[in-house]
């Protein structure tokens, strides 16, 4: 029988609202309550927590960290490296996300995925598939000769890992995927997101109605927001069931974007923070190669050499503190922006994202500067400053 545990910190926020001196108690993986330090029974263990204790962040879209890039090394180390370099991080749920390439390395990180969650990876949520059915005319840092529209074979592919994970995304243009394809992998469960793509306001509009939930990386390689024409942008914000990843470094969307899309979002879907890191996230490494092609670090950006962005050069904890800081968001705002709204948007909000009672013991102890101390995964601590 396992003993309860008690982690104590100064301020506890639990996904809603903030508790003072106050323990997260956990026992067996799951949190079983929050209680006032001074309620603690004299037999349990206590933890010396520190100034904040949060839900443990979410991050969707993650293409690498510790030097491993997803594309690269589509593995179970492979995935156990990255989630490893993103815990330091405070993220205790992520999906490694594999980039555009071949059929064939798309299966290899399937089957990568489906055994991480049969061994159990700490971290490992699920995967994001972005792409290859995505616009050439987005296409990003995407290799344009990999781009494709979706095929029978394609669709099967993803059908067939949807049961077997907690959380599968997967990034579709409406110029590469069918309505009816869409439809097929909504009602298997699987997230479809809308992302590199022209679509107007009315298709995305008609790929929501069909089944797509979330839009990925707002404002980055869609279509923008217009006075005639909403574009993808619009659509994002005005469409009530959609959800959309924001990447939080000040470089992909300026501040001034970031709060005006805070401000415009319709709900109950949510603006949610993603990093998009790639693998120098943890190192000090300066360049990397994807789909053979040399990616240059310099200045808190990654770029291919014509300039293009290639992913971001951000964790989870930097995103959290740039729109509490730059944009002046509520402290316990920019948390759920990392944690509960993330969890929502993947359909795991009954297990994660929170600090209640029978949710997942993933949490993160923040010192008051926001910075990650230690990081626990399902009650078992895998970082510790």
């Amino acid at each position: 029988m396992t003993q309860q545990k008690a982690l104590i910190g100064k301020r506890v926020f639990d996904g809603s609202g903030w508790h003072e001196d106050a323990a997260v108690i956990f026992e067996g993986g799951k949190i079983t309550g929050i209680l006032p330090v001074d309620l603690l029974s004299a037999d349990m263990e206590t933890i010396e927590g520190g100034e904040i204790i949060a839900p443990g962040f979410i991050d969707l879209q993650v293409n690498g960290g510790g030097g491993v890039l997803l594309n690269e090394e589509p593995t179970v180390e492979g995935i156990a490296t990255i989630c490893a370099a993103h815990a330091k991080f405070g993220t205790t749920a992520l999906l490694p996300t594999l980039i555009t390439d071949t059929f064939e390395i798309t299966s290899r990180t399937v089957a990568a995925g489906i055994e991480a969650k049969k061994q159990g990876v700490a971290g490992f949520l699920g995967l994001h598939l972005e792409g290859p059915h995505l616009s050439l005319a987005r296409k990003g840092a995407h290799d344009p000769a990999l781009i494709r529209p979706m095929e029978e074979q394609d669709l099967e592919l993803i059908l067939s890992c949807g049961e077997a994970l907690d959380a599968l995304m997967v990034t579709i243009a409406p110029e590469s995927v069918s309505p009816e394809q869409v439809n097929t992998l909504a009602r298997a469960g699987i997230t479809v997101s809308l992302g590199h793509t022209e679509a107007s306001y009315d298709t995305a509009r008609l790929y929501a109605t069909a089944g797509a939930r979330t839009v990925t990386h707002l404002f980055n390689a869609m279509s923008p927001l217009g006075h005639r024409e909403p574009g993808m942008v619009g659509a994002a914000l005005d469409t009530r069931n959609l959800h959309a990843g924001l990447i939080a470094d000040g470089i992909h969307v300026h501040p001034a974007a970031m709060a005006a899309a805070l401000r415009a979002k319709n709900g109950p879907g949510k603006i949610f923070l993603v990093t998009d890191a790639m693998s120098p996230i943890g190192t000090d490494m300066t360049s990397f190669t994807l789909n053979g092609r040399e990616i240059l670090r310099h200045d808190g950006r990654l770029t291919l050499a014509d300039g293009t962005l290639a992913g971001a050069d951000i964790d989870m904890a930097a995103c959290v503190r740039l729109v509490h800081e730059t944009l002046d968001l509520p402290l316990e705002e920019a948390l759920r922006m990392a944690s509960a709204y993330p969890a929502d948007a993947v359909q795991i909000a009954d297990k994660k994202g929170s600090l209640k009672p029978g949710f997942d013991a993933d949490f993160v102890v923040l010192d008051a500067s926001l910075h990650p101390q230690r990081t626990w995964i399902g009650g078992v601590i895998v970082y510790q400053a």
